[in-house]
C-alpha cells in the first residue's frame, strides 16, 4: 500500500514537472521578456536612487548651504531668490525636488514667506514639505497654523496648532503649540477650551518654561470666562 502511494507521488511530481516544462517551452519568450524587464526595472530604480538622486543631492546640498547662510542673516529675499550666483530656496526646490535638500528648501521657503507676510505662499510651500523629524515636522505644521492665524482663519490655526502639538509629542514643540492653540481659543472666547489646554501643559510638561508659567494663564482664562 505504501509502495503504491509512493509510486503515485512520483507519477504526480513527474506530471507536474512535465506540465511546467511544457508551459515554459510554450511561453519561453514571454517569461524571458518579463524577467529581463524586471531586471531592468530594479536596476533602473537603484541607479536612479543611488546614482542620479545621490549626485543631485550633492549639488543641492552645496546650494542649500549658501541659501541657509542668507536665511540665518535674515537676508530673506536672497535666501528665496539667490544672489545671482548662488541659487535660492525657490530654485533649489524646483530644480532638485527629488532630493532631501529640495524637500528641505520647501520648509525654508514656507518660513521665509511667513516672515515676509506672504501667508498663502507660506502655506503652499509648508504643505509641500514632508518630514518625519520629531522637531522640524511639528514646526512646519505649527507654522501653517501661524499663517492661518495671520489670515484671520482662527479655527484652521487651532486645528494646525493641535496637530503640531501631537504630531511628535515632546517637551520642546508640544507645549509651545498647545499654548498657541489655547491663546487662539481665548481670542475666540472659548475660555473653557483654553483652560483645558493650559492645564494639559501644566500637568504634562511642568519642567518646561511654558509649564512653569501656566498658573497665570489658567487664572486669566478662568477670570475672563467666569469659570
Amino acid at each position: 500500500m505504501a509502495q503504491n502511494q509512493k509510486d503515485d507521488l512520483i507519477v504526480n511530481v513527474e506530471e507536474v514537472l512535465g506540465k511546467t516544462e511544457l508551459y515554459f517551452e510554450k511561453n519561453k519568450q514571454k517569461i524571458i521578456t518579463v524577467a529581463v524587464a524586471l531586471v531592468v526595472l530594479v536596476g533602473g530604480f537603484f541607479a536612479y536612487k543611488y546614482v542620479y538622486v545621490a549626485g543631485e543631492e550633492t549639488t543641492a546640498s552645496s546650494e542649500m548651504f549658501k541659501a541657509e547662510a542668507y536665511f540665518a542673516k535674515d537676508s530673506i529675499d536672497k535666501a528665496i531668490n539667490g544672489d545671482g550666483v548662488a541659487l535660492g530656496f525657490a530654485q533649489i526646490a524646483e530644480d532638485y525636488s527629488v532630493t532631501p535638500s529640495g524637500n528641505l528648501a520647501q520648509y525654508y521657503l514656507g518660513i521665509s514667506y511667513l516672515k515676509k507676510g506672504k501667508y498663502e505662499d507660506a502655506i503652499t510651500h509648508l504643505e509641500e514639505f514632508n518630514s518625519k523629524d520629531q522637531i522640524v515636522a511639528p514646526q512646519a505644521t505649527g507654522a501653517i497654523g501661524d499663517a492661518n492665524l495671520e489670515l484671520g482663519k482662527v479655527d484652521e490655526a487651532i486645528t494646525f496648532y493641535l496637530k503640531a502639538a501631537d504630531q511628535n509629542t515632546n517637551k520642546f514643540t508640544t507645549p509651545i503649540f498647545l499654548k498657541k492653540a489655547a491663546i487662539a481659543n481665548e481670542g475666540k472666547g472659548n475660555y473653557a477650551d483654553a483652560v483645558k489646554l493650559y492645564e494639559r501643559i501644566k500637568n504634562e510638561f511642568p519642567e518646561t518654561i511654558e509649564g512653569a508659567e501656566m498658573d497665570k494663564y489658567i487664572g486669566r482664562a478662568k477670570a475672563l470666562g467666569n469659570l
